[in-house]
Protein backbone atom coordinates (compact mmCIF):
# COMPACT_ATOMS: atom_id res chain seq x y z
CA UNK A 1 0.00 0.00 0.00
CA UNK A 2 1.10 3.50 -0.59
CA UNK A 3 0.26 6.52 0.67
CA UNK A 4 -0.95 9.88 -1.25
CA UNK A 5 1.08 10.28 -4.23
CA UNK A 6 3.74 13.08 -3.17
CA UNK A 7 7.63 13.02 -2.91
CA UNK A 8 7.88 11.06 0.45
CA UNK A 9 4.91 9.12 -0.49
CA UNK A 10 6.11 5.21 0.53
CA UNK A 11 5.94 3.27 3.54
CA UNK A 12 8.04 0.72 2.71
CA UNK A 13 10.58 -0.59 5.61
CA UNK A 14 13.12 -2.60 5.71
CA UNK A 15 14.02 -5.28 8.08
CA UNK A 16 17.69 -5.30 8.29
CA UNK A 17 18.68 -7.93 11.37
CA UNK A 18 15.42 -7.18 13.25
CA UNK A 19 16.17 -3.09 12.83
CA UNK A 20 13.35 -1.38 10.54
CA UNK A 21 14.70 0.78 7.97
CA UNK A 22 12.03 3.20 7.12
CA UNK A 23 11.58 4.58 3.52
CA UNK A 24 9.35 6.88 3.93
CA UNK A 25 11.82 9.55 3.60
CA UNK A 26 14.75 8.85 1.19
CA UNK A 27 17.57 6.90 2.55
CA UNK A 28 20.79 7.67 2.07
CA UNK A 29 23.66 4.55 1.28
CA UNK A 30 27.12 5.94 1.36
CA UNK A 31 30.01 4.30 -0.63
CA UNK A 32 33.05 2.14 0.40
CA UNK A 33 35.44 0.64 -2.10
CA UNK A 34 38.10 -1.17 -0.69
CA UNK A 35 39.12 -1.29 -4.37
CA UNK A 36 42.43 -0.26 -5.91
CA UNK A 37 40.48 1.01 -9.52
CA UNK A 38 37.55 1.85 -8.24
CA UNK A 39 35.96 4.62 -11.31
CA UNK A 40 35.90 7.35 -8.68
CA UNK A 41 39.76 7.71 -7.04
CA UNK A 42 38.38 9.38 -4.29
CA UNK A 43 36.47 6.87 -2.94
CA UNK A 44 39.55 4.03 -2.99
CA UNK A 45 40.27 2.64 0.46
CA UNK A 46 42.92 -0.10 0.90
CA UNK A 47 42.62 -1.88 4.32
CA UNK A 48 40.10 -2.03 7.43
CA UNK A 49 41.19 0.66 9.08
CA UNK A 50 40.91 3.15 6.13
CA UNK A 51 37.47 1.90 6.29
CA UNK A 52 36.57 2.93 9.15
CA UNK A 53 37.88 5.97 8.72
CA UNK A 54 35.31 6.88 6.12
CA UNK A 55 32.97 5.04 7.80
CA UNK A 56 33.23 7.61 10.83
CA UNK A 57 33.01 10.16 8.43
CA UNK A 58 29.72 8.75 6.58
CA UNK A 59 28.11 7.73 9.76
CA UNK A 60 28.88 11.67 10.76
CA UNK A 61 27.39 12.76 7.75
CA UNK A 62 24.16 11.20 7.78
CA UNK A 63 24.63 8.03 6.38
CA UNK A 64 21.58 5.62 6.96
CA UNK A 65 23.51 2.79 5.28
CA UNK A 66 26.95 1.61 4.54
CA UNK A 67 27.67 -0.34 1.01
CA UNK A 68 30.60 -1.90 1.26
CA UNK A 69 32.44 -3.39 -1.71
CA UNK A 70 35.98 -5.02 -2.81
CA UNK A 71 35.54 -5.62 -6.07
CA UNK A 72 35.41 -2.86 -8.81
CA UNK A 73 32.49 -2.74 -11.02
CA UNK A 74 33.44 0.15 -13.61
CA UNK A 75 33.14 -0.57 -17.04
CA UNK A 76 36.88 -3.06 -17.89
CA UNK A 77 37.66 -3.73 -14.29
CA UNK A 78 40.15 -6.63 -13.43
CA UNK A 79 38.49 -9.27 -12.54
CA UNK A 80 39.88 -10.83 -8.94
CA UNK A 81 38.97 -14.13 -7.03
CA UNK A 82 37.08 -14.92 -3.84
CA UNK A 83 39.32 -15.21 -1.69
CA UNK A 84 40.48 -11.77 -2.42
CA UNK A 85 37.40 -10.18 -2.59
CA UNK A 86 36.46 -11.73 1.10
CA UNK A 87 39.67 -10.34 2.35
CA UNK A 88 38.92 -7.61 1.61
CA UNK A 89 35.23 -7.07 2.55
CA UNK A 90 34.91 -9.59 5.89
CA UNK A 91 37.58 -7.48 7.91
CA UNK A 92 36.01 -4.08 7.00
CA UNK A 93 32.62 -5.42 7.96
CA UNK A 94 33.79 -6.58 11.47
CA UNK A 95 36.12 -3.47 12.36
CA UNK A 96 32.87 -1.10 11.10
CA UNK A 97 31.09 -3.15 13.38
CA UNK A 98 33.22 -3.50 16.42
CA UNK A 99 33.27 0.13 16.33
CA UNK A 100 29.40 1.23 15.62
CA UNK A 101 27.60 -1.92 16.30
CA UNK A 102 23.75 0.09 15.25
CA UNK A 103 25.90 0.40 11.60
CA UNK A 104 23.31 -0.85 9.06
CA UNK A 105 25.76 -2.73 6.47
CA UNK A 106 25.22 -3.68 2.82
CA UNK A 107 27.92 -5.92 0.80
CA UNK A 108 28.10 -4.89 -2.46
CA UNK A 109 28.67 -8.19 -4.55
CA UNK A 110 27.55 -10.77 -7.10
CA UNK A 111 29.25 -13.68 -5.61
CA UNK A 112 27.02 -15.70 -3.64
CA UNK A 113 30.06 -16.80 -0.97
CA UNK A 114 30.74 -13.40 -0.29
CA UNK A 115 27.39 -12.58 0.44
CA UNK A 116 27.02 -15.30 3.11
CA UNK A 117 30.29 -14.10 4.47
CA UNK A 118 29.42 -10.65 4.87
CA UNK A 119 25.96 -11.31 6.39
CA UNK A 120 27.94 -13.80 8.83
CA UNK A 121 30.72 -10.81 9.40
CA UNK A 122 27.14 -8.52 10.57
CA UNK A 123 26.21 -7.12 7.29
CA UNK A 124 22.35 -6.71 6.65
CA UNK A 125 21.69 -5.97 2.79
CA UNK A 126 22.96 -7.51 -0.03
CA UNK A 127 23.65 -5.21 -3.05
CA UNK A 128 24.12 -7.23 -6.33
CA UNK A 129 25.10 -5.59 -9.35
CA UNK A 130 24.43 -8.38 -11.52
CA UNK A 131 20.76 -8.94 -10.45
CA UNK A 132 21.17 -12.43 -9.94
CA UNK A 133 22.48 -13.30 -13.38
CA UNK A 134 26.33 -14.22 -12.44
CA UNK A 135 25.97 -16.17 -9.58
CA UNK A 136 22.87 -18.71 -9.55
CA UNK A 137 23.30 -19.65 -5.81
CA UNK A 138 22.88 -15.92 -5.05
CA UNK A 139 18.59 -15.92 -5.15
CA UNK A 140 19.05 -19.68 -3.13
CA UNK A 141 21.37 -17.78 -0.43
CA UNK A 142 18.94 -14.47 -0.27
CA UNK A 143 16.41 -17.15 0.39
CA UNK A 144 17.75 -18.51 3.07
CA UNK A 145 19.39 -15.80 5.04
CA UNK A 146 16.06 -13.52 4.85
CA UNK A 147 17.81 -10.23 4.58
CA UNK A 148 16.84 -7.23 1.92
CA UNK A 149 18.41 -7.38 -1.71
CA UNK A 150 19.07 -4.99 -4.09
CA UNK A 151 17.99 -6.08 -7.65
CA UNK A 152 19.94 -3.93 -9.90
CA UNK A 153 19.99 -4.38 -13.76
CA UNK A 154 23.01 -5.32 -15.46
CA UNK A 155 23.62 -7.24 -18.94
CA UNK A 156 27.08 -9.15 -19.35
CA UNK A 157 29.86 -8.44 -16.66
CA UNK A 158 31.67 -5.52 -15.84
CA UNK A 159 34.27 -6.61 -18.71
CA UNK A 160 31.58 -7.13 -20.84
CA UNK A 161 28.72 -4.50 -20.11
CA UNK A 162 29.31 -2.08 -22.48
CA UNK A 163 28.77 -4.19 -25.60
CA UNK A 164 25.78 -4.90 -24.51
CA UNK A 165 23.96 -1.28 -24.32
CA UNK A 166 21.85 -2.03 -27.08
CA UNK A 167 17.97 -0.95 -26.52
CA UNK A 168 14.89 0.03 -28.44
CA UNK A 169 13.38 1.20 -25.45
CA UNK A 170 15.62 1.38 -22.48
CA UNK A 171 12.58 1.74 -19.65
CA UNK A 172 11.06 -1.42 -21.11
CA UNK A 173 13.30 -3.33 -21.70
CA UNK A 174 15.20 -2.82 -17.43
CA UNK A 175 11.41 -3.04 -16.24
CA UNK A 176 11.07 -6.33 -17.96
CA UNK A 177 14.52 -7.97 -17.26
CA UNK A 178 13.68 -7.28 -13.49
CA UNK A 179 10.43 -8.75 -13.45
CA UNK A 180 12.02 -11.86 -14.92
CA UNK A 181 14.41 -11.73 -12.05
CA UNK A 182 11.68 -10.31 -9.29
CA UNK A 183 8.98 -13.31 -10.25
CA UNK A 184 12.43 -16.19 -9.01
CA UNK A 185 12.88 -14.39 -6.13
CA UNK A 186 9.32 -14.09 -5.05
CA UNK A 187 9.03 -17.94 -5.84
CA UNK A 188 11.53 -18.39 -3.21
CA UNK A 189 10.01 -16.58 -0.88
CA UNK A 190 12.45 -13.31 -0.73
CA UNK A 191 10.66 -10.54 0.99
CA UNK A 192 12.57 -7.08 0.79
CA UNK A 193 13.96 -6.64 -2.79
CA UNK A 194 14.94 -3.04 -3.73
CA UNK A 195 15.56 -2.39 -7.32
CA UNK A 196 18.13 -0.37 -9.21
CA UNK A 197 17.53 0.69 -12.74
CA UNK A 198 21.55 0.48 -12.98
CA UNK A 199 22.71 3.29 -14.22
CA UNK A 200 25.86 3.17 -16.74
CA UNK A 201 25.79 -0.80 -16.26
CA UNK A 202 25.31 -1.39 -19.93
CA UNK A 203 23.55 1.79 -20.29
CA UNK A 204 25.11 4.58 -22.79
CA UNK A 205 25.02 8.08 -21.03
CA UNK A 206 21.78 8.53 -23.25
CA UNK A 207 20.27 5.43 -21.69
CA UNK A 208 20.78 6.87 -18.23
CA UNK A 209 19.38 10.00 -19.09
CA UNK A 210 16.44 8.25 -20.33
CA UNK A 211 16.17 5.79 -17.61
CA UNK A 212 16.10 9.28 -15.03
CA UNK A 213 13.77 11.01 -16.95
CA UNK A 214 11.43 7.99 -16.39
CA UNK A 215 12.45 6.73 -13.25
CA UNK A 216 8.71 6.88 -11.75
CA UNK A 217 7.46 4.42 -14.65
CA UNK A 218 9.53 1.78 -12.08
CA UNK A 219 7.02 2.08 -9.41
CA UNK A 220 5.60 -0.28 -11.23
CA UNK A 221 7.55 -3.02 -10.19
CA UNK A 222 5.88 -2.50 -6.53
CA UNK A 223 9.41 -2.19 -4.79
CA UNK A 224 11.40 0.44 -3.72
CA UNK A 225 14.02 2.13 -6.15
CA UNK A 226 17.36 2.71 -5.44
CA UNK A 227 19.38 5.03 -7.98
CA UNK A 228 23.08 4.94 -8.01
CA UNK A 229 23.88 8.36 -10.12
CA UNK A 230 26.99 9.50 -7.69
CA UNK A 231 29.77 10.96 -9.69
CA UNK A 232 29.04 8.98 -12.87
CA UNK A 233 30.05 9.29 -16.63
CA UNK A 234 26.49 10.68 -17.21
CA UNK A 235 27.17 13.84 -15.36
CA UNK A 236 31.03 13.83 -15.91
CA UNK A 237 30.74 13.71 -19.38
CA UNK A 238 27.54 15.79 -19.97
CA UNK A 239 29.44 18.71 -18.49
CA UNK A 240 32.97 18.25 -20.01
CA UNK A 241 34.75 17.92 -16.44
CA UNK A 242 36.21 14.83 -14.53
CA UNK A 243 34.76 12.89 -11.46
CA UNK A 244 36.46 15.21 -9.16
CA UNK A 245 33.84 18.03 -9.81
CA UNK A 246 31.34 16.25 -10.55
CA UNK A 247 29.53 16.76 -7.12
CA UNK A 248 27.49 19.80 -8.02
CA UNK A 249 26.00 17.88 -11.18
CA UNK A 250 25.40 14.59 -8.67
CA UNK A 251 23.39 16.75 -6.53
CA UNK A 252 21.22 17.84 -9.74
CA UNK A 253 20.32 14.30 -11.08
CA UNK A 254 19.99 13.35 -7.58
CA UNK A 255 17.31 15.69 -7.00
CA UNK A 256 15.65 14.52 -9.95
CA UNK A 257 16.10 11.38 -8.78
CA UNK A 258 13.78 12.12 -5.77
CA UNK A 259 11.14 13.92 -7.81
CA UNK A 260 10.66 10.57 -9.58
CA UNK A 261 10.52 9.01 -6.91
CA UNK A 262 13.93 7.57 -5.78
CA UNK A 263 13.49 5.75 -2.11
CA UNK A 264 17.64 5.26 -1.95
CA UNK A 265 20.27 7.12 -3.00
CA UNK A 266 23.44 5.57 -3.16
CA UNK A 267 26.46 8.18 -3.47
CA UNK A 268 29.77 9.07 -2.33
CA UNK A 269 28.90 12.61 -0.65
CA UNK A 270 26.35 11.50 1.99
CA UNK A 271 26.59 15.22 3.61
CA UNK A 272 25.14 16.66 0.19
CA UNK A 273 22.28 14.02 -0.11
CA UNK A 274 21.29 14.27 2.68
CA UNK A 275 20.68 18.25 2.45
CA UNK A 276 19.26 17.49 -0.86
CA UNK A 277 16.78 15.13 0.91
CA UNK A 278 16.00 17.53 3.42
CA UNK A 279 15.26 20.32 1.31
CA UNK A 280 13.00 18.69 -0.61
CA UNK A 281 10.89 17.59 2.17
CA UNK A 282 9.89 20.84 2.74
CA UNK A 283 8.94 21.67 -0.32
CA UNK A 284 6.12 19.01 0.48
CA UNK A 285 2.43 19.18 1.48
Amino acid sequence: MEAKDTLFKKKYTLNCRGKLLSLEVPLVMGILNLTPDSFYPGSRLSSAEEALQKATQLLSDGADILDIGGYSSRPGAADISVQEELERVVPAIETILQNFPEAVISVDTFRAEVAEASIAAGAAIINDISGGTLDEAMFETVARLQVPYVLMHMRGTPQTMTSLANYNDVVLEVVDELLVQLGKLQQLGVKDVIVDPGFGFAKTVAHNFELLRRLEELRILGHPILAGLSRKSMVYKSLGIDQADALTGTVAVNTVALMKGADILRVHDVKEAKQTIILLEKTQL
